[in-house]
């Protein structure tokens, strides 16, 4: 549920609990912040004895605010704050933020119960309020930077240290702040909403830990864009020891990071790397916003060394660098003879002025359809030398003389992190060029332009199967739970995967080498024996794995040689027997698995597999469900699907059909059971050349 924050943002009525009449504390720093920005708004602090707090008429307690108070500001300890939440919202208090951090556990599972089923918006705890820069209203309990100005840029932030730098380092006007904190109740998708329709808002940025309701994230994402604003993303936090400590081999090569891209990439929201970046992205939307579709960049300058670097900034960026038509290449050789027309120009390697017409050369640039946005790259630092900005001013002029005209975004980035020269930020501000310090940080801003339109996940329809299997696969699961086991035996694994469609040469489990003997005619030669195991993930790994068996008595030899290597290499391991496989080939191997990974559903992945799976780290993922053109996208951007597509004619040309219609399959099953099934590795999957046909070897499915 989005709650309305209005109130919260722009309250006519601020209750402060917390003020002290003879010290300085929280809430008589927001009282601070309003008074000293003469606030309009009516302020009524709450103090048991006191009659005023900075020259405030005081009331007692709670119980004796007046009706219809839009926010209070509650600067109380952890151990009071489920108390006194509770007495504002009997008192009809609409809104409240909490600055408290350090609850225990006890106080915290108190806090959050209390304000799910609160009708009054919570804020916080472990915030630092808000700012709204555009009504000189300062909900915030410290001291506030002089730099900061009113602008067109909304930032929420989860950590108030993330708002502070913000503060200290942003160069464009700001229209709110919002410091989310805990998100106990109110999170970041709420304020996304609100600002969504705010006519002072061009463009906002978010710094995030965790998306607590990826649905509500994407609604309010998508709001935003509706209503012609732009979004950025500073996803920080971004852990991998969850990853380290999977079993399947596709756990352990991806984590948090590759969700949330996925998750940014299904819904077209640009994403930043850090501060700088995100600083930079924001100056470069307030002024530009998001334009959907290409993103072919051109780059100009008066320094080809510059350019250059800038053009290696962009491809390491994965920014996609315009090719000029042949008509640009005629127009640059008619108006700037000499200068070599390609992207990036250098227009620095035509000495005479007079010889080089800059800004006809990017009204030729901007005019072709394969050109996108322009970056110009020039020195602008604030201790440029006066006969540096006098060499630089015509270069200047030119660049801010096609903004004029121009229908495509133009760009000016300084090379280096130095502030910029005041002059020279004023000159190509006030032609509608923003202006911002770094290659990197210009380059990707610029980057967060073009927006890709949003990749929505497949619908997974329900087909008359879908109940039984899923019903007859979650009780095989419950009864290895019951067991006590966290990865399934063998043969639960390979009945799931029977139940879905998906194919796997015939095997059994035998107890011992007389049992192999006994039941041999139910399988035939040759075969692959591997150890059942429920503490063994990765067989081969231990020797537990023999191929190429042929007859009885090298099946009795590959039993026996396996019990001595798991024996050696793990004599704790519970035996649960020997699986005996029909032996299946193929020309290449490949990896199909998924891994759960809440609140985002579960991310599927294919790739290069066999027992080198990690080494040849070629994988590529999506969020489930899957359509079989989908899997076919992810198949084709790997190395494996470069293979299969012939590479260097090693093997022919396969088809990819069938194995991406076994990644669609795996990914609703994913769907079905991926709140029970943690990870699963299907590896090796075995491919034929050509036909592309696929036979699933060995799975191994971790449950919880």
């Amino acid at each position: 549920m989005i709650r309305d924050v209005t109130s919260l943002i722009r309250p006519a009525t601020i209750a402060v609990i917390g003020a002290s009449a003879t010290k300085r504390a929280q809430g008589n720093a927001v009282i601070d912040n309003l008074l000293s920005r003469d606030c309009a708004r009516r302020i009524i602090p709450v103090h048991r004895s006191a009659k005023t707090v900075q020259g405030l008429a005081t009331v007692a307690s709670v119980g004796d605010l007046p009706d219809n108070v839009d926010l209070a500001i509650a600067s109380v300890p952890a151990s009071a704050a489920a108390e006194t939440a509770r007495a504002l919202e009997a008192q009809g208090v609409k809104s409240a933020i909490f600055f408290a951090a350090g609850f225990s556990p006890e106080e915290a599972d108190a806090f959050r119960a209390l304000a799910a089923e609160s009708a009054m918006n919570i804020q916080g705890p472990n915030c630092m309020g808000l700012i709204n820069l555009s009504d000189r209203l300062f909900l915030y309990p410290a001291t506030t930077s002089s730099k900061i100005r009113p602008g067109k840029v909304a930032f929420i932030a989860q950590s108030g240290s993330a708002a502070i730098t913000l503060m200290n380092s942003a160069e464009f006007g700001i229209s709110k702040i919002i410091t989310v904190g805990s998100e106990f109740q109110l999170t970041a998708a709420d304020y996304m909403n609100w600002l969504a329709t705010d006519d002072d808002t061009a463009a906002i940025g978010v710094v995030l830990e965790a998306i607590k309701d990826p649905d509500a994230f994407a609604r309010a994402a998508h709001r935003i864009y509706e209503n012609g604003k732009s979004l950025v993303i500073l996803k920080v936090g971004n852990s991998e020891v969850g990853s380290a400590a999977t079993l399947a081999h596709t756990g352990s090569m991806t984590n948090d990071a590759d969700t949330y891209r996925l998750f940014f990439e299904a819904h077209g929201i640009a994403a930043v790397g850090d501060y700088d970046e995100l600083n930079a992205a924001l100056e470069i939307l307030s002024r530009h916003g998001h334009r959907y579709g290409g993103e072919k960049l051109a780059i100009v300058g008066i320094s080809g060394g510059q350019t250059a670097l800038a053009c290696d900034v962009a491809a390491t960026a994965g920014i996609e660098l315009a090719r000029f038509s042949d008509d640009v290449v005629r127009q640059i050789g008619q108006v700037s003879p000499g200068t070599l027309a390609q992207n990036p120009i250098d227009f620095g390697s035509v000495t005479d002025e007079a010889a080089r017409d800059i800004a006809g050369s990017i009204k030729a640039i901007l005019d072709d359809d394969g050109v996108d946005m322009l970056a110009v790259i020039q020195d602008c630092q604030a201790g440029l030398h006066e006969k540096s900005l006098e060499s630089y001013s015509t270069p200047i002029d030119a660049y801010c003389r096609s903004a004029r005209a121009a229908a495509k975004p133009i760009v000016a980035i300084s090379a280096t992190s130095e502030a910029i020269h005041p002059d020279i930020r004023a000159k190509f501000e006030s032609h509608g060029i923003p202006i911002v310090s770094g290659l990197r940080e210009g380059i990707v801003g610029t980057g967060t332009i073009s927006r890709p339109h949003p990749c929505p996940r497949a619908d997974a329809a329900e087909t008359p199967g879908t109940p039984a299997r899923k019903t007859r696969a979650l009780s095989l699961i419950q009864e290895e739970l019951k067991s006590g086991r966290s990865q399934l035996t063998p043969e639960s694994g390979l009945e799931i995967l029977a139940a879905y469609g998906i194919p796997t040469p015939s095997s059994l489990i035998v107890r011992n080498a007389a049992e192999a003997a006994e039941r041999i005619a139910e399988i035939t030669f040759p075969l692959v024996v591997k150890i059942a195991s429920r503490d063994i993930a990765h067989r081969s790994e231990l020797g537990g794995v023999v191929l190429g068996v042929r007859d009885m008595e090298g099946l009795s030899a590959a039993i026996a040689q396996i019990a001595g290597n798991v024996s050696a290499a793990a004599p704790n391991a519970r035996i649960d027997g020997y699986e005996l496989q029909r032996e299946a080939r193929g020309d290449l191997e490949a990896v199909v698995g998924f891994v759960a990974s809440p609140p985002f559903g579960v991310k599927v992945m294919v790739g290069t597999g066999g027992t080198l799976v990690e080494l040849t780290d070629d994988l590529a993922m999506g969020l489930a469900p899957l359509t079989v053109e989908d899997a076919q996208a992810l198949i084709a951007s790997t190395k494996l699907g470069t293979r299969m597509d012939g590479y260097r004619n090693l093997i022919a040309r396969t088809d990819m059909r069938p194995l991406a219609a076994l990644v669609s399959t795996l990914s609703l099953m994913a769907l079905d059971l991926g709140d029970r099934i943690t990870s699963c590795d299907l590896n090796p999957v075995m491919i034929h050349a050509g036909s592309g046909d696929v036979t699933v070897v060995d799975v191994l499915l971790t449950v919880e």
